[in-house]
């Protein structure tokens, strides 16, 4: 057994988040476990919530807004949720990504919210890590790991595309290059013409 001590920082947090969401399966930051695949439009294993209903939450953002984000009130929008968090190498490659993504689409109806799974100590890394990866888009701070329960993301970065209607239409598992351009026909073809 290794002492909790002589692990690194990341290693830490990693253990406490899987501690924290124990009845969630994580893998280690950023794996896909899917050979870099990171989407499933159907109702399959991964992204069980594909094909349902998104569950509703409502947050104070930290970053990228004020005040409270809720779900429900941007029914008639497409919404891409993206869980991550400031220990996850690939959320520092993604985070531009879905940056131009809300720039691109924001007029066409598209929001960006990005769901932060730090822990209490780290939460005061949100602005700062917003700031240095280009992030203008909305981060909040799931405290209670509520969010996290109900979407039960595979790892860190994961990301939710909502239909207008509130329906959960594709899931991505981690981020890999490239990945980006998936996602933005997805959003297309969600927004419509």
């Amino acid at each position: 057994m290794v002492p909790i001590s002589s692990m690194s920082h990341r290693t830490r947090q990693s253990l406490r988040l899987g501690l924290v969401l124990a009845s969630l399966p994580l893998l280690a930051c950023g794996a896909t476990g899917d050979n870099g695949k990171g989407s499933e439009s159907g109702g399959g294993e991964k992204g069980g919530l594909v094909g349902n209903p998104a569950p509703d939450f409502s947050v104070k953002a930290l970053a990228g807004g004020s005040g409270t984000v809720s779900l429900k009130s941007l029914r008639g929008k497409v919404v891409l949720v993206d869980f991550w968090g400031t220990f996850c190498e690939p959320c520092k490659k993604s985070f531009p990504k879905l940056e131009a993504l809300q720039h691109k689409y924001a007029g066409s109806g598209l929001r960006v919210i990005g769901i932060s799974e730090d822990e209490d100590e780290d939460k005061d890394k949100i602005p700062g890590f917003a700031d240095t990866y280009g992030a203008k888009f909305a981060l909040a701070w799931d405290s209670d790991k509520s969010i996290a329960r109900e979407y039960k993301p595979e790892t860190m970065p994961s990301s939710f595309i909502i239909d207008k209607e509130g329906v959960v239409r594709f899931a991505h598992v981690g981020f890999h290059d490239g990945e980006e351009v998936e996602i933005d026909r997805e959003i297309r073809g969600l927004l419509g013409p």
